[in-house]
């Protein structure tokens, strides 16, 4: 019987004399429960979370994050148009914004009136943002600096915030100068994929701009490397509608440069800024001021007493063609292959016409190549011509043509893959871009592969190989009749590893240059007088 039964057959189960049952729990239960309630919490959190991330990216309901320090004008060295070289057009455009704000009624009598906006546009490099601190300091006016980066952040509505912060700073400085540098980090052309928040900053500016009168004293300056990526309304009349270029130096400004920052660099008397100016073609202020800089640390690490035109040769190379990898281990065969295909480059360098002129080889490991061959354009170039482009193809071509006559066509290696690369990009840029394939006609063909059908696209890479292989062909004819000096050629640059143009022109004349013996005489001579002195 159970102990139900013998309950009820005593007589209990009545009315008086009630059973009474004791439930329990088993040792341990709590564990289950616990370990239920921990999971159900967790997923509920997930969701919440999950809901409030897309909350967070989709609407400006939610605004959080720190409150942001007000902006306040940038203090320190006043700079002037004086310390500003190489971009007297640029000045000469801005002047009127200087006048402007230090006489702003004079402009306001004749009911003319000043942009209120300004962007700066170029290359890196090339003094934009000290442009606008020296019209800052030529004004006397304060000076509010900010980059497009700094705007956005992960929190909704913290980038149009700061907008208003800025331009609420200056009014209460006018008249002020705002300097917006990387633009197209928050003007970039706006899209109906963008999400909300990505637009709020630029909306904002474009408020603000609209928003100041023109006698409120505030100038609008902006700098950016890519004009074209900024949204049409960010650049239209009323708001920048300035725009102001400011390249890459000419020679003159590159001269100008140079003498300014090597007014606390002690030369030598064999310097001449004219000489460095021409044979950095293409560098940029910030370029010319690292030359400077890099040449007086190896002056100083020679233990000269002045920085000569040597140091200034070797920081142009080491800028050019990278640093020397002097501790890589490269066995000989590589080297005489390597030293092959520099010649080849150099030797069509020097017999093609329209090429630029040869400046240096080496089959030294420089930067991440095993070898370079430099060339450096006598003056500036704006344009190129046909011929030109053509001498371009043909000199890529020659390390490849060079390994195969040497080595044959089953020893060719892939070195020469960023050659034809770039010979590639030349072909085609030459037929889709520049006009100069006769069949393709002047058309211009942007990247976009949509943009062309299967048909004409089959039609430009015609044309591309056709150009890529004369190239190949008129260079296999010129090293053909010229092996004898490349083979004159790899064996000095194996013995010498670097070659300059004048040293190219008579080891292929079958003239003597220096001793390798004698070059290392000389370092050991040069190092023994810097440690006397020392």
């Amino acid at each position: 019987m159970t102990k139900l039964s013998e309950a009820l057959a005593s007589g209990r189960g009545v009315p008086g004399n009630p059973i009474v049952v004791t439930v329990s729990e088993a040792k341990a239960s709590w564990v289950p429960r616990l370990v239920r309630f921990v999971v159900l919490a967790s997923i509920g959190a997930f969701f919440m979370l999950v809901i409030f991330s897309v909350l967070l990216e989709n609407t400006a309901v939610i605004k959080a994050g720190s409150r942001t320090s007000e902006f306040q004008p940038q203090e320190g060295k006043t700079y002037k148009f004086s310390d500003v070289h190489g971009v007297d057009e640029a000045k000469d455009e801005l002047q009127e914004v200087i006048e402007f704000l230090k006489n702003p009624t004079a402009f306001e009598t004749l009911g003319g009136k000043l942009p209120k906006g300004i962007l700066l546009t170029g290359p890196p490099g090339t003094g934009k943002t000290m442009l606008a601190r020296a019209c800052a300091g030529e004004a006397g006016v304060p000076f509010f600096f900010a980059s497009g980066s700094e705007f956005d952040e992960m929190f909704v509505g913290v980038g149009a915030k700061r907008i208003r912060e800025l331009f609420s700073a200056a009014r209460k400085k006018q008249p002020a100068i705002i300097f917006i540098d990387e633009l197209d980090a928050i003007g970039g052309k706006r899209s109906n994929r963008d999400q909300h928040y990505l637009k709020q900053t630029l909306n904002q500016l474009l408020v603000e701009m609209d928003g100041f009168l023109q006698n409120e004293g505030i100038i609008v300056i902006a700098a950016t490397n890519f004009p074209d990526s900024l949204d049409p309304a960010l650049v239209r009349p009323g708001r920048f509608d300035r725009h102001v270029a400011v390249p890459l130096p000419d020679v003159r400004g590159r001269v100008q440069i140079l003498i300014h920052h090597m007014k606390g660099v002690k030369t030598s008397p064999d310097v001449d800024t004219m000489v460095i100016a021409r044979g950095t073609a293409g560098f940029s202020g910030a370029d010319l001021q690292n030359l400077v800089n890099q040449a007086a640390v190896q002056a100083s690490r020679n233990g000269a007493p002045a920085v000569n035109l040597q140091h200034f040769e070797w920081a142009r190379d080491r800028i050019l063609m990278g640093a020397e990898r002097r501790t890589t281990f490269i066995s000989d065969k590589v080297k005489k292959m390597t030293a092959y295909h520099e010649g080849g480059h150099a030797l069509v360098a020097l017999y093609t016409d329209g090429s630029m002129p040869l400046h240096k080889v080496t089959c030294m490991p420089r930067g991440h190549a095993l070898g370079i061959t430099s060339q450096l354009p006598e003056d500036d170039r704006y344009s190129v011509s046909f011929k030109e482009y053509l001498a371009i193809i043909d000199v890529c071509m020659g390390g490849r043509v060079a390994e195969e006559l040497i080595y044959g066509t089953d020893q060719v290696t892939s070195g020469a893959s960023s050659d034809i690369k770039q010979a590639t990009h030349i072909a085609r840029s030459m037929v889709k871009n520049w006009g100069f394939s006769t069949k393709i006609g002047p058309v211009y063909y942007n990247d976009r592969e949509e943009d062309v059908s299967p048909q004409k696209k089959d039609e430009i890479e015609a044309e591309v190989r056709k150009l890529l292989v004369a190239g190949e062909s008129r260079v296999v004819a010129l090293l053909k009749s010229k092996e004898a000096e490349l083979h004159r050629l790899a064996a000095a640059l194996v013995e010498h590893e670097t070659l300059d143009a004048e040293e190219v022109r008579k080891v292929i004349k079958g003239e003597p240059i220096r001793n390798i013996a004698e070059v290392i005489q000389e370092d050991l001579s040069r190092m023994s007088d810097a440690q006397k002195q020392s």
